[in-house]
């Protein structure tokens, strides 16, 4: 389904970018654009054309972005990276006077400490 929408998405995005590039400008721009063609594309029902299937397209970009963004939102898991534990880490919480719970490795329990006991112990080189 994210995958099939991801396609639609990407040909509305090109789509959008060509039917863009293809209207005539309307600013000064140093003279650029909005020349001759021919007149290919020329005359006020074209323009409206345009201007209305940039607008179609502009809308539909949108909703798929939407649908995208709550399709990845649905299909991970909560939470956030920052709190995720290695498996077997074991929880350290507020030490009550009397408990023996273990006192939390070296460091501050930031994300260099996580990683740094993903990889192994510090200053121990990796064979590779």
């Amino acid at each position: 389904m994210a995958s099939v929408l991801l396609v639609i998405h990407l040909m509305i995005s090109a789509t959008l970018v060509c039917v863009v590039l293809m209207q005539k400008s309307e600013g000064g721009a140093l003279g650029i654009g909005g020349g001759g063609g021919g007149g290919f594309l020329t005359g006020r029902g074209t323009a409206n054309l345009l201007t209305r299937t940039t607008a179609g397209l502009a809308a539909a970009f949108f909703v798929t972005s939407i649908l995208l963004t709550l399709i990845a939102n649905h299909s991970s898991r909560s939470g956030s990276v920052f709190d995720a534990r290695p498996a077997g880490a074991p929880v350290s919480g507020p030490a009550t006077p009397g408990s023996d719970a273990k006192k939390a490795p070296e460091g501050r329990g930031g994300v260099l400490d996580k990683l740094q006991q993903r990889q192994g112990a510090p200053g121990v080189p990796q064979s590779q």
